[in-house]
């Protein structure tokens, strides 16, 4: 190629912009075809219930789509081209297509005469279940593969082992044929969930980023947090923890608001490492905050038996505590490093705010009001509050701004195509959940484990929070709830935690993961963008958060946490708890009204710590300890007060932070 001849004239890039065309239009048929099933189920239509088409039915159909997308847009190796794959990767997406359709069309027949057309299921799962594998290595890499694979060892060959951990005993062929048509297998409830609720909810944050909304967050949490200390955190975390929520995953979040938060923190005054650190547990706190919590709160659901709506205000304390943490450490954080406010010229006034984007609240008004006032299925809440949403635009606009028809139809398209490797992972938890329940891992695992902790709670609080930490790294949050709630939440719930306590717990400590060394992939995504050490901003970031790390066991021993219990005995748990996370939140910077000795830093963790105690669940005298923490809290925020109007009173000796004149520390 000569110098003058540029890239897209080469004769390689006119062979493959042909190939573009061509895949580009397939992907966006099957990725409209995906939403199109959705949306019609979500909205109930009369021609879906005329035609008598069972969710599960078009399951089959969506995976098939799924599988198509991922071999046409995801290379099998890190050198290929996703714009010109290469002829096996065709020949991968039209078998997967074929499989899944036949499936289809032979669905009704196979799942009510499972045991006459067992060899077509086998036939049939002996192609999918390695597709299944294959395209969740492209899109997630070998983590889960190696999970699923040694489910399947252990499906094979679990009668093999001794002791409690003893399966049945399964041929390949019953196996891999009950796998492929079983209900809670393969097609089972992940899937269910992830194609007919998760996907409703990423089409709603599609609409969100396209008619400005996600920009309306930023220019609020600047509007209302600027201009205060640390404000270039505080939006931080106030913007990454909304927008967390919706997108479903903490390391996309991490990349795609730490772009612009992480220079605006690092511009403020805060070091790379914290900026990251900041931006990594504020977007890992999206998943854990309602109304949507990653997905999570739906599979939930459904594994408890309760509606949605029990689920969010379970989990609305435990969310807020978590992110009063970390606005609490944002801004003593700014005032130990003298970070100052954003300049106010950069803040736009609060009013002009309001009146240019308050129409974006009318989604979520709908959202809450139809899960809570009318009690409608989630996925159909959320396609009301995500079609207000071109309504809303196209009525007031946003700074000029307006969606438009082909900006519509392209969230369509584009929800179901980006959807394509989160039904790969309802698929492979399908497969795992088969495997339990045919073999009987899941009781075995609660024998042994409730063995473990029998007589002592809290060791097998302490190893099953390790547990799930491990099994956690590097795995979206969807597969961290779904293999958690299935493998370790039962011997919780058996030794006689709470069920809604036990499976937060796992999701607690499954999501730590996310900014827990050796993994942390969130910490070391922020310290990427930060240009700051991961394994130092992955640390940080568990500082930041630590308040995770213990929340999960105070709402077990205390379920006043998570709306079990009189309002009255709810509301003192909840200041106790939250003055606890402020005091020990202090003594851990060293730093309240300025700086602490270590001493002082050790008596503020000690307060804090106390006050964080459950009243009855753990000792036997909790609510006196709890008291004498509060007694403590005060006596060492008093002094700290006094302490820091000395240092400001010109006509007082000025000191220093462990209390020691200057003057005569200078003599010294």
């Amino acid at each position: 190629m000569s110098a003058s001849e540029s890239p897209e004239d080469s004769p390689a890039a006119a062979s493959a912009a042909p190939t573009r065309v061509w895949i580009n239009a397939v992907t966006i048929v099957l990725g409209a075809t995906i939403a199109v099933i959705s949306l019609g189920f979500a909205a109930d239509l009369a021609v879906v219930r005329r035609l008598q088409i069972t969710k599960e039915q078009m399951l089959p159909v969506v995976l098939a789509a799924a599988f198509t997308i991922v071999f046409l847009r995801v290379p099998a190796h890190s050198r290929g081209r996703p714009d010109d794959p290469p002829f096996y990767d065709i020949v991968l997406a039209a078998v997967a297509f074929a499989a899944c359709m036949v499936f289809a069309f032979l669905y009704n027949d196979i799942v009510e005469e499972y045991f006459y057309h067992r060899p077509v299921a086998f036939a049939i799962g002996i192609v999918i279940i390695p597709m299944v594998i294959e395209t969740l290595r492209r899109t997630t890499g070998y983590s889960l593969v190696v999970v699923l694979l040694l489910f399947f060892v252990y499906g094979l060959f679990g009668h093999l082992v001794p002791g409690d951990l003893q399966g049945r005993e399964k041929t390949a062929f019953a196996l891999i044929a009950y796998l492929t048509a079983d209900h809670v297998a393969l097609f089972g409830l992940p899937l269910v969930i992830v194609c007919y609720v998760v996907l409703l909810f990423l089409f709603m944050g599609r609409l969100l980023v396209d008619t400005g909304a996600s920009e309306w967050f930023t220019d609020l949490s600047m509007a209302l947090l600027g201009g205060t200390r640390g404000g270039s955190a505080k939006i931080a975390v106030f913007a990454s923890g909304l927008f967390g929520s919706i997108s479903g995953s903490a390391v996309s979040n991490v990349a795609s608001t730490g772009v612009i938060t992480i220079p605006l923190m690092k511009q403020g005054g805060y070091d790379a490492q914290t900026a990251g650190a900041i931006e990594a547990v504020a977007s890992t706190g999206g998943q854990i905050m309602p109304p949507i919590m990653g997905a999570a709160a739906f599979l939930m659901a459904e594994f408890l038996n309760v509606d949605y709506t029990e689920i969010i205000v379970a989990a609305f304390i435990p969310a807020l505590l978590y992110f009063f943490s970390v606005f609490v450490q944002a801004d003593l954080e700014a005032a130990r490093l003298g970070v100052t406010r954003i300049p106010a010229h950069l803040i736009p006034p609060l009013f002009r705010v309001l009146r240019e984007g308050w129409f974006f609240s009318v989604p979520f008004v709908i959202l809450v009001v139809a899960l809570f006032s009318f009690n409608i299925p989630p996925e159909t809440a959320a396609l009301y509050a995500a079609l207000s949403l071109p309504v809303v635009s196209l009525a007031f606009g946003y700074k000029g701004r307006r969606i438009t028809a082909r900006a519509f139809v392209t969230a369509i398209f584009e929800t179901g195509r980006t959807s394509a490797d989160l039904i790969v992972l309802g698929a492979m938890a399908g497969l795992v959940i088969g495997i339990i329940e045919t073999t009987g891992l899941g009781h075995a695992l609660t024998i042994v484990l409730v063995e473990v902790g029998q007589g002592n709670l809290m060791l097998l609080l302490v190893l099953t929070a390790a547990i799930c930490i491990v099994l956690g790294m590097g795995m979206p949050t969807t597969a961290i709830y779904l293999l958690l709630a299935l493998m370790v939440a039962p011997p919780l719930v058996k030794l006689g935690v709470e069920p809604m306590a036990a499976h937060m717990f796992v999701l607690y400590y499954g999501l730590m993961s996310f900014i827990t060394p050796p993994l942390a992939v969130a910490a070391f995504t922020g310290a990427k963008l930060a240009g700051a050490p991961p394994m130092a901003t992955a640390l940080t970031a568990c500082r930041i958060g630590w308040v995770a790390y213990v929340i999960p066991f105070a709402f077990v021993f205390s379920p006043n946490l998570i709306m079990r219990g009189e309002p009255v005995a709810i509301a003192l748990t909840f200041l106790s708890a939250a003055l606890g996370i402020w005091v020990a939140s202090c003594g851990l910077l060293g730093y309240c009204m300025r700086r602490l000795t270590p001493a002082r830093r050790f008596f503020f963790c000690v307060a804090g710590v106390m006050l964080l105690l459950p009243s009855d669940g753990l000792f036997a005298w909790g609510t006196e300890i709890r008291l004498i923490g509060a007694a403590l809290a005060a006596v060492l925020i008093i002094q700290d007060v006094r302490g820091g109007r000395c240092r400001r009173n010109p006509s007082l000796p000025e000191t220093q932070s462990d209390g020691q004149p200057m003057a005569e520390r200078t003599k010294q």
